[in-house]
């Protein structure tokens, strides 16, 4: 790879890296990724896209490796206090927050576990991925607890005798119902985010990312509006001015052959969540 493109990492497989691709197509960054590829070259732009394991990607930001990162934030946080420990480079900074990727982090028991508060886990094994994010909520709630490291399929800890609750990502909550778990406390929330490299870019670089930076402003604005076209009766127009949310004052416009209704369009600004 050339040190004049622009290198972005991103999650080889997975939601998040469907989400980003989606964004950077929408940006204008034309690219063609083959799933038997781990890196891409855009078409129209000097950038090269890597796919990669999202544990990987903050490391690789972190060591100048690449220039940005797409990372959800619990991965971010997590691997930032994973490197401080080694001491490791942590610098870094993020420079968008994305609208995708949102999901809870939270603690669940069984179903008929009696959950009075964060003080029921106190001398109890927690099985999670996110050793340290769990570690700083339990440090701050004063509450000791004995921590147990799994991978992957944390939901089965508690059945399995291997911990007596777990602390995992939820999004819907179906595989915490599925295994007969229920969530008690909600300890972090996240979302994707763009990271970029402490060190400065070249000019060229900045300028390009840049734009990109604002391209991406530009496609979840265009998400949280819709636009609506309306006839209505020219009496009527204030009342139906108070009823749509907005910003603006509504273009209006005359409607040919007849002058008692008016052509009326506005765009609505609506929040949306994941």
């Amino acid at each position: 790879m050339s040190e004049q493109r622009l290198r972005i990492a991103i999650q080889k497989k997975g939601r998040l890296s469907d989400d980003t691709v989606k964004l950077l197509k929408a940006c204008g960054v034309k690219v063609n990724l083959n799933t038997q590829r781990l890196i891409a070259h855009s078409e129209n732009m000097p950038i090269d896209i890597l796919r990669v394991r999202d544990d990987d990607i903050p490391g690789l930001v972190m060591d100048g490796v690449v220039d940005l990162g797409f990372i959800g934030q619990n991965v971010l946080e997590e691997e930032s206090m994973m490197r401080a420990v080694a001491n490791e480079p942590t610098a870094h900074k993020v420079v968008k927050e994305l609208a995708f990727g949102g999901c809870r982090f939270s603690l669940a028991v069984d179903n008929d576990f009696d959950y009075q508060g964060v003080e029921s886990l106190a001398n109890l094994r927690i099985a999670t991925t996110y050793v340290h994010i769990l570690k700083r909520f339990m440090e701050e709630a004063n509450v000791p607890y004995t921590s147990c490291m799994l991978t992957g399929s944390v939901e089965v800890a508690p059945r399995a005798g291997l911990a007596d609750a777990i602390c995992d990502l939820v999004s819907t909550g179906a595989t915490l119902e599925a295994n007969g778990l229920k969530e008690v406390e909600v300890i972090y929330r996240s979302t994707a985010v763009l990271m970029q490299r402490e060190e400065a870019l070249s000019a060229d670089k900045q300028d390009l990312v840049n734009r990109i930076l604002t391209r991406i402003d530009g496609v979840q604005s265009a998400k949280e509006c819709k636009y609506i076209m309306l006839h209505a009766p020219k009496a009527n127009l204030e009342a139906i001015n108070s009823l749509l949310p907005g910003s603006e004052r509504p273009t209006v416009m005359e409607l040919a052959g007849n002058s008692d209704h008016k052509s009326i369009r506005r765009k609505l600004y609506l929040s949306f969540t994941n």
